[in-house]
């Protein structure tokens, strides 16, 4: 089994950055790719960025050039640095991850956190 915790989320202000991690712990053999989905109230979640075992990273359109995800393998550790956050990134924020190819639109990741709250209002 897997499990992942994110932490780093809260309150910025329009304009302003956050960083989120999320450590895994676990079987880790069964962790290639990761990524972070967002939801926002009313909204499906969806998949805002993903990055491999290598390092090979996708992003969703609306926080590309925004938002960057990292990883640290040593640490079983990803990351999401957000910059120029807007009110529409409002939203719970999800770690996940999977085997190869798990972490794509329309796909089911195999492992989820339990979400942290970024809220970005003035």
């Amino acid at each position: 089994q897997v499990h992942l915790v994110e932490s780093g989320g809260g309150l910025a202000q329009p304009g302003g950055s956050l960083r989120l991690s999320c450590a895994a712990s676990g079987s880790m053999l069964r962790i290639n790719d990761m990524g972070w989905y967002r939801q926002a109230p009313g909204k499906q979640r969806e998949l805002i960025a993903s990055i491999t075992k290598i390092g090979t990273t996708n992003y969703a359109d609306s926080v590309k050039g925004r938002f960057t995800i990292s990883r640290n393998n040593a640490k079983n550790t990803v990351y999401l640095q957000m910059t120029s956050l807007k009110p529409e990134d409002t939203a719970v924020y999800y770690c996940a991850g999977g085997r190869t190819n798990a972490i794509r639109p329309g796909f089911e990741p195999d492992y989820w956190g339990q979400g942290t709250q970024v809220t970005v209002s003035s």
